[in-house]
């Protein structure tokens, strides 16, 4: 299979069950873009900053740092520099463990002073956006139930919108960075459409699955077997321990978006099979 086959193989993989319409995102999306997004970040050096982070009942959920803590610990093994962006309880919680770059939860302006200031110290090699908030249309922040969440979820649009660097932004529902590249398209879903552009968008049923998506490329052309070296059930816990909640059911469980950790495993090993690392089943 070449690389292209490859990365439609594991399009199609990832939006398989299509909880919450991404198949229609998919069709609005040229065909190859975990492909074209995994070689933006081949070989990458220096700082990689990670966005992530969506607010519920007052904590945060488990999809989006899962898959953060998933692209940190892989970028770090292959040699870049990566750091988390996001905003408090998560940015207090991750900060014993990882670089992060805290967000203000209620910035003075639009974010964009924080973000134009960081841009230009740190200078980085890439900016991944991975479930975090979007600005809808009317200027404010929404959650999956049409919620305003605007107080307090911190602003990490203005980092993708004013880099000169590659911008990737991973999303499962419509309200998520990234989604203004097909807003037009998913308009008629039930949600808050974003209208932040990135340069490489990409879906998925759970977005922590689009970081497995990236790491099966990376893992592919590094010849490690990056997947096979990160557990969610074990990052599921470590959050959990530390007040995370399930998007959906705003439970503190071992789930993501309502789904099991079986799920996400179950992803993985298709995956590894899809790059080699693993022999199909009889």
């Amino acid at each position: 299979m070449d690389e292209q086959a490859l990365s439609e193989a594991i399009e199609t993989l990832l939006v398989a069950r299509n909880p919450r319409q991404m198949q229609v995102a998919r069709a609005a999306l040229p065909a190859g873009y975990y492909l074209r997004a995994a070689q933006r970040l081949r070989d990458i050096r220096g700082t990689v900053l990670i966005g992530t982070g969506f607010p519920v009942a007052g904590t945060f959920e488990t999809d989006g740092p899962v898959g953060a803590i998933a692209l940190y610990q892989a970028l770090q093994a292959l040699g870049a520099e990566p750091m988390i962006a996001c905003a408090t309880p998560l940015a207090q919680v991750l900060a014993s463990a990882y670089r992060i770059l805290p967000l203000e939860r209620e910035p003075a302006d639009d974010g964009s002073a924080l973000a134009a200031g960081w841009l230009a110290t740190h200078a980085p090699s890439a900016i991944i956006s991975i479930e975090r908030p979007g600005m809808a249309a009317d200027g404010r922040y929404y959650n999956m139930r049409g919620e305003d969440i605007s107080a307090g979820c911190g602003v990490f649009d203005p980092f993708l919108t004013l880099a000169d660097c590659p911008t990737i932004a991973i999303g499962d529902g419509g309200n998520e960075i990234g989604m203004g590249n097909i807003a037009n398209a998913i308009a008629g879903l039930d949600i808050q459409v974003s209208v932040t552009p990135c340069d490489e968008l990409l879906v998925a049923d759970v977005s922590n699955w689009g970081a497995y998506g990236l790491l099966a490329f990376l893992g592919l052309w590094s010849e490690r077997d990056l997947l096979a070296e990160f557990s969610p059930l074990a990052t599921l816990r470590y959050l959990s321990e530390r007040g995370s909640v399930d998007g959906v059911t705003r439970k503190n469980t071992l789930t993501e978006d309502g789904l099991p950790p079986s799920e996400s495993e179950s992803v993985i090993r298709q995956l590894r099979t899809l790059t080699g690392f693993l022999e199909a089943a009889a």
